[in-house]
């Protein structure tokens, strides 16, 4: 334990730009973990390798995501918000973790499979050792919890894995994190596909509301949804895409299914479709303000990096020193 407060540990890579999904979905959440954790918010810079990026827009995105997080509220002075490749000791961890952690591990892991078959001129090293570089990301800071949805519960097990077999051979030196269990939050489905997750590199334009979408671009992807067939307002398995939308609906207006069933009966796909993309602009507007002030501000920006930066360094090289002693590296004389 680093102290007597428990600690919980996320990370988003820092390429594109958050969609609807990832607000709803995570980092509404997150916000409500401070009261409870000390936490840690990455910026995975370093997890974006792994895709060719153009270091321009890298850059950009990685800055932005670090402003997006502070404007949706996550306060940067009562959370940890830092930069992954401004701690080496990620990548130092990664290295001794890969010695901990076997080809056939690796070789099951989903994600490799899914990234591979979507870059198959570029499947590199980084991609097949990914979970390796989140395990230590997790790790280095003691996470008694991780927030994770469907999609990374593969990882938090080989990380557990890795972490059981380290202690299991060298006495106790990492906590074993475990799935942190939120309010219940629907997943946020693709506008134009409502059998896939919303996703930020989806082709489709259509597809995904992003977080700094203007108003009017909100309702014109609304009314361009894929509903059903039929036109009553019902939640059901039947009616994927009335049902995504219904999702949306209640997750950024609070209301109950039931009180959204009513609400819009007797009425149209058309009128529902408007009535959520005006929740939705209302619901991020004060985000996207909160974004241009704090962006106008660049020396509180630089302020809060540095702060933070040192403060992960502090926690991520505690542990690293002690892991670096327990396998049998020469200390650095200081």
């Amino acid at each position: 334990m680093l102290n007597d407060e428990k600690v919980s540990y996320s990370a988003m890579q820092s390429t594109g730009t958050l969609t609807l999904g990832n607000y709803l979905g995570a980092l509404d959440n997150w916000v409500k973990l401070a009261d409870e954790y000390m936490t840690f918010y990455a910026i995975a810079d370093l997890h974006s390798l792994t895709v060719r990026q153009n270091p321009a827009d890298l850059r950009k995105s990685a800055r932005d995501l670090y402003t997006l997080y502070a404007a949706a509220g996550l306060d940067p002075e009562e959370n940890c918000i830092y930069f992954q490749s401004h701690v080496s000791a990620h990548a130092e961890l990664a290295w001794i973790l890969n010695c901990f952690t076997y080809m056939g591990e690796l070789n099951r892991m989903t994600q490799f499979k899914d990234k591979s078959s979507k870059n198959a001129d570029n499947i590199n090293a980084g991609l097949f050792t990914y979970p390796v570089l989140m395990a230590s990301d997790i790790l280095l800071y003691q996470a008694d919890v991780v927030p994770v949805g469907a999609d990374q519960k593969q990882h938090l097990e080989i990380t557990r894995d890795i972490a059981e077999r380290f202690n299991n051979i060298y006495s106790e030196t990492f906590t074993v994190p475990e799935p942190y269990i939120g309010e219940a939050t629907a997943k946020i489905m693709s506008l134009q596909d409502p059998e896939k997750k919303m996703s930020k590199s989806d082709d489709n334009p259509n597809a995904s509301v992003f977080l700094m979408d203007d108003k009017d671009t909100i309702i014109r992807k609304f009314k361009r949804a894929i509903t059903d067939s039929g036109s009553e307002i019902v939640y059901s398995d039947d009616k994927p895409g009335i049902q995504n939308l219904i999702n949306i609906y209640s997750c950024v207006t609070k209301k109950s299914v039931e009180e959204i069933e009513k609400e819009f009966a007797g009425k149209g796909y058309g009128d529902f479709k408007m009535a959520v993309g005006e929740a939705v602009a209302a619901r991020i507007e004060p985000i996207q303000q909160k974004f241009n002030e704090l962006q106008k501000d660049k020396e509180y920006i630089e302020k809060l990096i540095k702060e933070n930066d040192e403060k992960a360094e502090y926690f991520a090289n505690k542990t690293l020193r002690k892991v670096k002693k327990k396998v049998g590296l020469i200390e650095r004389p200081r």
